[in-house]
């Protein structure tokens, strides 16, 4: 039973890779999801395309960043490891380069209240993380300190990262950031977007805590 639980998580995480592709948020071998696993965490491995990746090709990390499998982990391991670790509450991760989040990400811009959805990201806005390099413990504390009181956030010149309590909460955020940031650049073109004003903004914060896939036990 154990065994047959750990294959449907393993699987659960290509699946989850194969539909970002399908609904347009990802490309190829970019971006990576983990998923909270008994003392660490099951991550996608580094550079593999996932419409060839099976079950066996997740690699399981401790904590302590270390892991025993034939593959290594995705180069982006440290942040998944640390959100983990400081976030109890997150019990999954979406990282990808999806065009609109990576196009206000290089121009190292936040998404403003714009739309009421902008709830999904826990808070008025959604941060853009300062640039740091890849696969680093520097970019790791930048991406901490953009997530603080957030689900979701921007990395400069580089993408965005979701969380949630659980995997299908953290590819929902994911593919709704996607689209508030097309919503915004498309407002952007057409005129100046009006803006939400914060009490607006926490109202919808507070109804989202039982809005479609989010629990009522999810902590605050």
């Amino acid at each position: 039973m154990a065994k047959d639980k750990e294959f449907a998580a393993r699987q659960s995480i290509i699946d989850a890779c194969l539909r970002l592709e399908r609904q347009g948020v990802n490309q190829g071998a970019a971006g990576n999801i983990s998923l909270r696993w008994k003392d660490g965490l099951l991550l996608t491995p580094s550079g593999m395309p996932y419409d060839v990746m099976t079950p066996d090709d997740i690699v399981f990390m401790n904590m302590d960043g270390s892991y025993d499998h034939e593959f290594a982990p995705s180069s982006e391991w440290r942040f998944h490891r640390d959100i983990l670790h400081a976030r109890p509450d997150v019990g999954a991760i979406v990282h990808a380069h999806p065009i609109y989040c990576t196009a206000f990400a290089i121009c190292g811009m936040e998404i403003p209240a714009a739309h009421y959805m902008i709830a999904l990201a826990g808070g008025p806005t959604v941060r853009c993380a300062p640039y740091a390099t890849y696969g680093t413990a520097e970019l790791s504390e930048l991406v901490l300190e953009a997530l603080s009181g957030r689900t979701c956030a921007l990395m400069a010149n580089h993408g965005m990262v979701a969380t949630g309590v659980d995997l299908r909460e953290a590819l929902w955020i994911a593919v709704e950031l996607e689209t508030l940031c097309k919503q915004y650049a498309t407002a952007l073109q057409v005129g100046t977007p009006k803006l939400l004003d914060e009490a607006e903004v926490a109202k919808n914060v507070e109804k989202f805590k039982n809005y479609g896939l989010r629990r009522k036990t999810r902590a605050a």
